[in-house]
């Protein structure tokens, strides 16, 4: 039983280019890039109805009709809807979270990226957490690049880090954790310091910020204390380029198909 509200619902980030999974994303975006034949989003949505999400807010900018044709109002018993970012060219992640300010006020909610493919039961391990605000990591390993934490012990994340490649993985320094780009947050932390801090940022035109940069700033300022959940043991990969979609794919494999999408809502 976990100590506090399990979501009902949830935000995704998917406004971006793309630009590192090109030619594939040249006529679409990166959301609907498919993994052994179902969409990074269609998989998305499929693991999120699957542990209890009943409302699902989508920010897309890059070829959004295409993301909104694809999915629609619903997917299966799940309603789905639209924020639109026109600056979605020259924002960051944090900026397209702002965009969305008016979910971080109706309760607890799951917070991911796009980008990322990954099984039921990483969904399942932030649900029976019973800390108030967690994000899913792994181990960082050569094959992997972007946002990172470092952690006080086992679970505590003390800083997180963007732009991390294998460069940065040394013997002699902190063992670095991949993010999933994942999160379950708690309503209070929602409303009363992610919500503040990104209507300062925006007010002070930080629009190009990451979501990362954020939450660094209030993990800084003693205003969110942020659990690591350890997911290294599940199959899970972040879809930045044609390589990472090579081993997403190899990480599921085509037999695991009917598992992550039961067509209900992608055309």
């Amino acid at each position: 039983m976990t100590a506090f509200e399990t979501p009902t619902k949830a935000i995704i980030l998917a406004a971006g280019r793309g630009t590192r999974l090109q030619p594939l994303t040249e006529l679409r975006p990166k959301p609907l890039v498919e993994v052994n034949g179902v969409s990074i989003l269609c998989n998305a949505l499929a693991q999120l109805q699957a542990v209890g999400v009943t409302e699902v807010t989508i920010v897309v900018g890059y070829r959004k009709h295409a993301i909104q044709y694809a999915i629609g109002a619903n997917y299966g018993a799940m309603a789905v809807r639209y924020i639109e970012s026109e600056r979605f060219a020259e924002t960051g992640t944090a900026y397209s979270l702002w965009l969305a300010r008016g979910e971080l006020l109706s309760g607890s909610l799951f917070l991911l990226e796009g980008d990322i493919v990954f099984e039921r039961a990483v969904l399942d391990r932030l649900v029976s957490d019973p800390a108030r605000d967690v994000a899913a990591v792994a181990i960082f390993d050569h094959r992997m690049q972007g946002s990172a934490v470092l952690l006080d012990g086992e679970r505590r994340i003390i800083e997180l880090r963007t732009g991390q490649t294998a460069a940065d993985l040394h013997e002699d320094r902190p063992v670095l954790f991949k993010t999933i780009n994942l999160f379950r947050f708690g309503a209070a932390t929602l409303r009363d310091h992610l919500l503040p801090e990104l209507d300062a940022q925006y007010a002070a035109g930080g629009s190009h910020l990451y979501l990362e940069q954020i939450l660094q700033q209030l993990i800084e300022q003693g205003r969110l204390d942020l659990t690591a959940v350890h997911c290294g043991d599940l199959k899970w990969y972040e879809i930045d380029s044609p390589d990472d979609l090579s081993i997403a794919e190899a990480i599921f494999g085509t037999h695991e198909r009917s598992q992550r999408n039961d067509g209900k809502g992608c055309r």
